[in-house]
């Protein structure tokens, strides 16, 4: 039996908050017939906490779970978080060297310097590294953090860490085609590379939103236009709290604004809500998966909202949206998500940050409900073929096969 670790800083163990994919990844991988470990932090990035081990270690898992020691940190985007991560990367190099013996280590990027200390690893050993992209260093950063002269010095290292990984890689699995290509942008390598998008597990979203249909409650006549995710600098969260007052000034006094999520920015957007009246839009807050899956079957359009430069490609949540079978209305740039919402037929695309276009866009669909159903069935069409993750993580059990049969 191949051993395999999958190395991760964002999962999401029994009763925590965060993404699940890399828990789902090694239930799918022992399934498969591999013995797994997954390897990550003693520090929760969503709770910003530290875990409970001891507790964890009593709870009932089908992989291997180790922990290195991660210092951590308070805010997503700050000196403590690159110190944080740094130290991770030391404690896995340590971790690895004490009890490795793997076929093949599968590690996500970013944080950069952990990917890099896997690759390392790997290669000094000379087994298979597969990177998983899902996420662009320093490209990400320069949202929060972009001064000329200052942000390249700054953002060296995470350039120069990123460029090392790719060099390393035997594999390259990306979120979206954008990030599967990435590695190859500098470098000509000749490695196996796929897509797999984040996705969702369908049948874990539509129970979770039945059993919580009584529990997200909305009255007869409401429209909803909802936003579930981060609030935070990438996401354009400002346009759609001002488009709700918008579209009440037009009088659509049933068209309500609902915004699931938390992050940096809420108490900043819930209080300019506040300022201005805007009593049409609901900051729900953070909601379970179950009961967010609820609230977006129950929505009529959703809003995939970002900023104009933010780096987003293809995101976590595109996967529960779809699965909703709502009509989706794109603020992102990139512009393979862009062709896909257009040539899926899901979904509008609009440009972002302009509260009039938003209006607008809420309101020609809020109109047209045989065009808004039609995106809907569509969507869940997409959501099935392409993001349903039994059927989607295939490729990457494809992938690592052809790795460790060499």
């Amino acid at each position: 039996m191949k051993k395999i670790a999958v190395i991760t800083m964002g999962v999401r163990l029994n009763g925590e908050k965060g993404y699940t994919r890399f828990r789902y990844l090694c239930d799918f991988l022992t399934d498969a017939g591999y013995q797994v470990d997954l390897i990550t932090t003693t520090f929760q990035h969503w709770e910003k906490a530290q875990r409970d081990i001891e507790k964890i270690k009593n709870e009932d898992y089908k992989f291997g779970i180790k922990f290195i020691y991660e210092p951590g940190y308070k805010k997503n985007v700050d000196l403590k978080r690159i110190q944080s991560h740094k130290t991770a990367a030391k404690n896995l190099t340590e971790l690895l060297e004490k009890e490795g013996g793997y076929d093949l280590l599968y590690a996500e990027i970013p944080p950069n310097d952990v990917a890099l200390a896997a690759a390392e690893y790997a290669k000094r050993k000379g087994i298979p590294f597969v990177a998983d992209v899902n996420d662009l260093w320093p490209e990400a950063m320069r949202m929060v953090l972009d001064i000329p002269v200052i942000s390249p010095i700054l953002f060296y290292p995470l350039q120069r860490d990123a460029e090392k990984v790719y060099s390393l890689v035997s594999g390259v699995i990306g979120t979206s085609d954008e990030y599967r290509d990435r590695p190859f942008q500098n470098q000509n390598r000749s490695v196996p590379k796929a897509t797999v998008y984040v996705g969702n597990e369908i049948a874990v979203f539509d129970k979770g939103a039945q059993d919580n249909d009584e529990v997200v409650v909305k009255l007869d006549g409401e429209f909803w236009v909802t936003y579930a995710g981060t609030i935070g600098t990438s996401y354009d969260i400002r346009t759609m709290v001002l488009a709700g007052e918008e579209l009440a000034k037009r009088g659509h006094k049933d068209i309500y604004i609902k915004i699931l999520g938390g992050g940096p920015m809420k108490e900043e957007l819930e209080m300019l809500a506040n300022d201005r009246q805007i009593y049409n839009v609901e900051f729900v807050g953070y909601a379970p998966y179950d009961k967010m899956a609820a609230y977006l079957k129950k929505s009529d359009i959703l809003v995939n909202s970002f900023v104009r430069k933010a780096p987003q490609s293809i995101v976590t949540k595109i996967g529960d949206y779809l699965a909703a079978g709502k009509a989706m209305i794109n603020t992102c740039m990139s512009p393979e998500f862009r062709n896909k919402v257009e040539k899926d037929g899901f979904g509008i695309n609009i440009e972002p940050e302009d509260v009039n276009i938003l209006a607008d866009a809420i309101e020609k669909l809020y109109e047209n409900e045989d065009q808004r159903l039609e995106m809907g069935k569509k969507a869940r069409q997409i959501a099935e073929e392409q993001f349903d993750r039994p059927k989607a993580y295939r490729k990457i059990e494809e992938l690592i096969r052809g790795l460790v049969k060499k």
